[in-house]
């Protein structure tokens, strides 16, 4: 969701900061500030984007040593110039990702004091109680720490003081915030992306967290107020890795990098000749054995991720597995099993409402957790007790894509490592699987070849206001992933539906202007689906086929058919993920929207 970035340094670093801005720009936004120390606090703000910020500084020729920058994502109150951050105080400027629960509460405290509020955000009343405390203690840390202490719910903030011109004070709880080490100068950021244009170096720190940050150092302390020390770790990012390079959105980009992001995360298994307990953790294979069912938490595209690896662990492992909401887990009451292995499933490893779901699974007496993530250091990882890096790499379109399926590709290797586990699976099968996960990369680049056609259907969809989505079994949770691309950037209504629900209520909806996309692999159900798709013609409808090559489907009047490659088996939720992805790319490109930042949406959902 919302970004910041900060710096101490000697130079001038609005460019570091205006730049560290554009690279969180995929994490969503409505407005964008900065605010220097150069001489006296200064400070930006704008209602659009980055560039326009950016623009603005260099007409009022802003500079400073030292300086906090963000962009907002709205929360409390409307996308606008007075509710954009830095908010200040007295010559103290804050910015702030997450949601204060009791900024209420504070604000009728600090209105009582005399301060007078600008905004209707929850986040002004952090400045003005830094600038109280700091009346009180006379040291911006110290005022940080007492501030953050009366605080109640989620936050990563970034401080500066027009009267300490050399010093960034930074705080976190619930929400994900790191530093980056320079030589003579050092930096915060919400994510390691910001800051790659000037280190690689970074420490990413722990819920409670206040640093004081100045050039030639810095000094953590805990929630107790301990000092402590925090590892610093060489980001495996690169500049490279998130520059658009020849295409012409990150989606596109990502969509192209699947088959490199999966045989990258399957990399430890495909040179092998068995697959192993110890690829999710060390303590693995006895925590797995003790395992007698899966629950697992997400949210969003994730959570269609879990429900595709309900099919395979229940089919395949022969374990019960439950796939739940994140959101929703936490506030009805469940039964717990303490034998159940908790699986929590999130691109940035920072989903509020995942990260909670799990507290509360612990609380209620789950020992096995583990978490399947595409960010190694992120809150979920360190919560966890086993995990799985996808290595999908730096994901920038908001429409998540390749983490998706190499999310699923990994929850295919769970699958094989319980069922193994079990005795469900004889050496000679174990070998075909490995051989089909080496294989996978090269079909999802044949998959990718449809492109051209998926195009032809794009132009036709782009003059629709609605669209249903049909699978059966396995491929209906990716009939939802399909339909929940369409909806997230061509802003085109989109539901799906398992096929065999048709005459229950959807039917009534299918006519002419109604497009309704098949997902047919050549499985136990193609025979039931075609029989779906022949009520949905009888209708009027028009059919957007995607077919197994061996599913021997023909295209007709008003039934348009790509056909990707022979049935994958077990893999073939994967592939036909793909074409609902480009469907959707092109879709929305042909609406004229923006792709890669679509409305109202972020990337990273950090708050509740």
């Amino acid at each position: 969701m919302c970004g910041i970035v900060g710096a101490v340094a000697q130079r001038n670093v609005v460019p570091i900061l205006l730049e560290g801005l554009k690279r969180l720009e995929y994490r969503g936004y409505d407005s964008a500030g900065v605010a220097v120390i150069n001489g006296t606090l200064q400070r930006l703000r704008s209602a659009g984007r980055v560039a326009e910020l950016a623009a603005l500084a260099v007409q009022q020729k802003l500079s400073g040593n030292t300086g906090i920058a963000h962009t907002r994502w709205a929360t409390h109150g409307v996308p606008s110039e007075r509710n954009a951050h830095p908010h200040v105080s007295g010559g103290i400027a804050v910015v702030h990702n997450g949601i204060i629960e009791n900024h209420d509460a504070i604000r009728g405290q600090l209105q009582a004091a005399g301060y007078q509020f600008t905004s209707d955000t929850d986040t002004e009343v952090i400045a003005h109680l830094i600038h109280a405390r700091l009346k009180e203690t006379g040291d911006l840390p110290a005022a940080t720490r007492a501030a953050v202490s009366e605080l109640q719910g989620a936050y990563a903030i970034a401080v500066v003081a027009e009267h300490e011109p050399q010093r960034l004070v930074v705080a976190r709880m619930g929400a994900p915030l790191l530093l980056g080490v320079g030589e003579g100068e050092n930096f915060a950021a919400s994510d390691a992306s910001a800051l790659l244009q000037v280190t690689r170096k970074m420490i990413y720190l722990e819920e409670g967290d206040v640093v004081d940050i100045k050039l030639g150092g810095f000094e953590i302390r805990d929630a107790a107020g301990k000092e402590v020390e925090r590892k610093v770790r060489v980001s495996e990012l690169t500049a490279d890795a998130v520059e658009l390079g020849p295409y012409r959105h990150y989606m596109q980009k990502e969509i192209f990098e699947q088959p490199g992001a999966v045989a990258n995360t399957l990399e430890m298994v495909t040179n092998a000749q068995s697959i192993s307990p110890q690829l999710f953790g060390a303590e693995a294979g006895a925590m797995l054995r003790e395992t007698d069912s899966v629950l697992i938490l997400a949210c969003g595209t994730s959570y269609h991720a879990g429900v595709v690896a309900r099919y395979w662990i229940e089919a395949i492992a022969g374990l019960p597995c439950n796939v739940e909401i994140a959101s929703e887990y936490r506030y009805r009451a469940s039964v717990p099993n303490p034998r159940a292995l908790v699986v929590t499933i999130s691109q940035s490893g920072e989903t509020a409402d995942t990260i909670a779901g799990l507290i509360h699974a612990k609380s209620l007496g789950h020992a096995y957790c583990l978490t399947v993530c595409n960010v190694p250091e992120s809150a979920l990882v360190r919560l966890s007790e086993l995990r799985f890096l996808t290595r999908a790499g730096p994901e920038i379109g908001v429409a998540s894509t390749k983490t998706f399926t190499t999310q699923l590709a990994v929850l295919v290797l769970l699958t094989l490592v319980l069922a193994k586990l079990r005795g469900r699976i004889a050496p000679a099968h174990e070998r075909e699987l490995i051989l089909a996960l080496r294989h996978l990369p090269a079909a999802l680049s044949h998959v990718l070849q449809v492109e051209p056609q998926i195009k032809g259907w794009a132009t036709r969809f782009a003059a629709h206001e609605h669209a249903l989505f049909l699978g059966r079994g396995i491929h209906h949770p990716i009939a939802m992933e399909g339909a929940l691309k369409l909806k997230e950037i061509s802003y085109i209504h989109a539901e799906a539906y398992p096929a065999g629900e048709l005459k229950h209520g959807p039917l009534a909806l299918v006519d002419s202007h109604m497009p309704v996309v098949a997902i047919a692999p050549n499985d136990a159900l193609l025979g039931k689906l075609k029989s779906n798709m022949q009520e949905v013609r009888a209708r009027g409808g028009e059919l957007y086929v995607l077919a197994d090559q061996d599913a021997h489907i023909q295209p007709s009047d008003g039934v348009h058919v790509i056909a990707l490659t022979d049935h994958a088996g077990i893999l073939s939720p994967i592939l036909h993920t793909v074409p609902l992805q480009l469907l959707a790319y092109h879709t929305a490109l042909a609406r004229g929207n923006d792709v890669d930042k679509p409305r109202n949406l972020a990337k990273s959902v950090t708050v509740e």
